[in-house]
């Protein structure tokens, strides 16, 4: 399918063929018609693209700080490689489109194939010929409304948000700072809604359409009759509230706002706009109610809304994202809103550079509101793309990917590569980041549709680095098609899905490792081997300064990454494992109960653990601590002897009152990868067995119950 990109490391912006998108539960797919190209909103995101570095970090200062924390953490080389990572990256552009349903797995069953449906949401909504976007961010389009004007919906529930916070009442005076496609928007709704309106802009053609599509008056921003015009407009008194919608690294806005509202009006901030607040005159001696409008409406940013489907009950949340798009087509419905006359240029998508270019002012040309339109297309549907052709002989590594994410970029694909392995297809579910990964790495192929990998005869080693609700799954059907697997902690989310996997592997055999990269690095082995021979149980201190993830996080959810001790306790477990040369056998846990509710209490706990050598280990982890303190830290006692891991960036060996340094540094991502490669190569059997990966995953699980219980469990 044909969709709009953007570099985000070059700042190329072009269309090309990417996969269709794969369908999953809680998601609509649709056949686009029309997509709006939001000219403020895209202009400044094309702008950041095309920056170079250090305009990329003068305009998100945030992201600085995490390199530089980042750094800190894991060292430079790491931090460069992340970093480099994320830049080249391909950006999808575009979010409020227009079309048919094709196919739909919403949780209610509402759409259905043929349905005429508004789609809204960035990474979601995109300016591509198929989207597939979640149940809660597509409304049905009314009889009498052309896909053309509800491809305005989502710039029509941003609009409607910043008119709830406005909160206008019939005949009040209201104010519209930037005329806009927003601004003129919000025009017609306040007007919609009884009241007096007023809009503001520098550009004397913005001022005239405002006029002209119903506003009361409107005027330039530099007019010298502007304070008389507002006096005059508002009898003296000033705006009862002033909704800015225009886009501006300038303070003027949320200045002129306080000079023109009443004593005690309303402010609303919807646009991009500086928002320094000056506090004297107006603000303080006027008490001028400041609020900001949250983009659609409520539900935005809420992943259990917008991701899950999850709504808000109607009665306590009356207007959420999608019940203010199908409020907006309702005003469309009835003729209330106009939404033609802002329709300045129409594209077929083919041509979206030209359009873009008039966006960016390459081309001067003046505009408001620029569609692209989706001919009809055969091809459009095909969910596999193939990015070289190649001759070369089969390879003792011929590997597929299933997941390709940040950390399977800059961890897994790279070491592939280095080994020889030869990268055949790699699967994501939105194309466009399959094709990234793709082109960046030399795969043969990109995919949307895991089938593409799984039933692959000239695959035969898959690694899966999904989220972690697909881990099992996927395990199973690659060793039922006689794969060798290579799955990212963890195995398996609980006991159900663990039995699964087991009794598959039990019966397929093969090759099956899990990411537990820690007893790979160089000083882990290099203590390993300076405990050798020391018959006699360890004791272990395992202290982990985690670090926050707020409970929204995907990897806190139970249902998709199923928390932190699943998530990343498992790797502390099988550290253990590695220098006990034991299995764990009993568990029990302990964990803050905290009433901050922004703490997840099993993030802090403290985990005892018998091995059947005897050994016994504790791990605290913890995520209320300062990120100054390095993350890991492990202390090993036994024979005499002392290892010490610090953050594994080296070590230390304390044997016969002497204290050596260990200079070995790395996590052992690239030697895991390399050792179960290296197994199949050579008709090995995989680095670790499947009776510890089985322990481990188990162990992690029966922490849980430990937790829950209050009680020791045996694993």
């Amino acid at each position: 399918m044909k969709q709009v990109i953007q570099n985000f490391k070059t700042g190329a912006l072009y269309v090309d063929e990417v996969p269709a998108p794969a369908l999953s539960r809680g998601m609509v797919l649709i056949e686009n018609k029309f997509s709006l190209i939001s000219a403020g909103t895209e202009r400044s995101t094309v702008k950041v693209a095309k920056a170079n570095l250090l305009g990329k970090a003068r305009q998100r200062p945030d992201l600085v700080a995490q390199v530089i924390q980042n750094v800190r953490k894991e060292g430079l080389k790491a931090t460069l490689e992340k970093v480099r990572t994320k830049l080249d990256t391909l950006k999808a552009l575009g979010y409020s489109t227009s079309g048919r349903v094709v196919a739909s797995m919403d949780t209610h069953h509402f759409f259905k194939p043929g349905h005429r449906v508004a789609c809204a949401g960035q990474d979601y909504a995109s300016h591509a010929e198929v989207i597939c976007v979640p149940q809660n961010l597509v409304v049905k389009i009314p009889d009498n409304v052309s896909d053309e004007e509800a491809s305005f919906t989502t710039l029509g529930a941003i609009a409607m948000q910043g008119v709830r916070q406005a909160d206008p009442k019939l005949g009040e005076t209201v104010c519209v700072i930037g005329l806009g496609l927003l601004g003129q928007i919000t025009c017609q709704l306040l007007k919609a809604n009884g009241c007096k309106v007023l809009g503001i802009d520098i550009s004397g053609s913005l001022v005239e359409l405002a006029r002209s599509l119903g506003a009361d008056d409107a005027v330039q921003r530099g007019d010298a009759n502007l304070t008389a015009l507002v006096n005059q407009f508002t009898n003296g008194y000033g705006f009862d509230s002033v909704i800015i919608t225009a886009a501006t690294s300038s303070n003027d806005p949320i200045e002129l706002s306080a000079e023109i509202t009443r004593k005690k009006g309303k402010v609303v901030a919807v646009g991009a706009i500086k928002l320094d607040v000056p506090r004297d005159p107006h603000f303080y001696r006027k008490e001028l109610d400041l609020r900001l409008s949250c983009s659609y409406g409520p539900g935005r940013y809420d992943a259990e809304y917008e991701e899950k489907g999850i709504d808000y009950p109607y009665a306590y949340v009356r207007w959420t994202e999608q019940r203010n798009m199908e409020s907006f087509l309702q005003l469309l419905a009835q003729g209330s809103i106009r939404i033609k006359p802002l329709i300045t240029h129409t594209f077929d998508i083919a041509e979206a550079e030209k359009a873009y270019d008039i966006v960016t002012g390459k081309i001067q040309e003046p505009h408001i509101g620029i569609l692209l339109h989706y001919p009809d297309n055969e091809n459009k549907f095909i969910h596999t793309k193939v990015i070289q052709h190649t001759t070369a002989p089969q390879q003792h590594i011929e590997a597929g990917f299933i997941g390709a994410g940040s950390f399977a970029q800059s961890y897994l694909i790279p070491n592939v590569k280095n080994f020889g392995g030869r990268l055949r297809v790699v699967v994501t579910s939105k194309g466009i980041t399959a094709q990234n990964v793709a082109q960046k790495f030399s795969f043969d192929s990109a995919s949307s549709n895991s089938k593409d990998v799984i039933d692959n005869k000239e695959i035969n080693t898959v690694f899966i680095a999904t989220p972690h609700n697909s881990h099992a799954l996927y395990v199973t059907e690659a060793l039922k098609a006689g794969k060798n697997v290579f799955v990212e902690k963890p195995l398996a989310m609980n006991e159900e899905e663990l039995e699964d996997v087991k009794a598959c592997y039990m019966q397929q055999g093969g090759k099956l490792m899990v990411g537990f990269n820690r007893r790979f690095s160089p000083v882990a082995i290099a203590l390993k081997q300076n405990f050798k021979g020391i018959n006699e149980p360890l004791v272990m201190n395992y202290r982990v300064n985690a670090g926050f993830i707020p409970k929204d996080h995907w990897t806190q959810d139970e249902q998709t990454g199923g928390g932190r001790i699943i998530g990343e306790v498992c790797h502390f477990i099988d550290l253990m494992q590695y220098f006990t040369e034991a299995l764990p056998q009993t568990v029990f846990a302990q964990c803050i109960h905290s009433a901050n509710s922004l703490n997840k209490n099993d993030d802090n706990s403290v985990i005892n653990i018998q091995f059947t050598n005897g050994s016994v280990g504790s791990i605290v982890y913890v995520a209320t601590g300062d990120k100054a303190l390095p993350k890991e830290r492990l202390e090993i006692y036994g024979g005499g002897k002392i290892g010490v891991i610090n953050d594994f960036r080296g070590g230390e060996w304390y044997s016969n009152n002497k204290m050596t340094r260990l200079k070995a540094e790395g996590k052992g991502h690239k030697q895991e990868v390399h050792a179960f490669l290296d197994a199949i190569k050579e008709g090995n059997p995989s680095p670790i067995s499947f009776e510890s990966i089985y322990a481990t995953t188990k162990a992690t699980l029966k922490i849980l119950d430990s937790l829950h219980t209050g009680l020791p469990q045996q694993i």
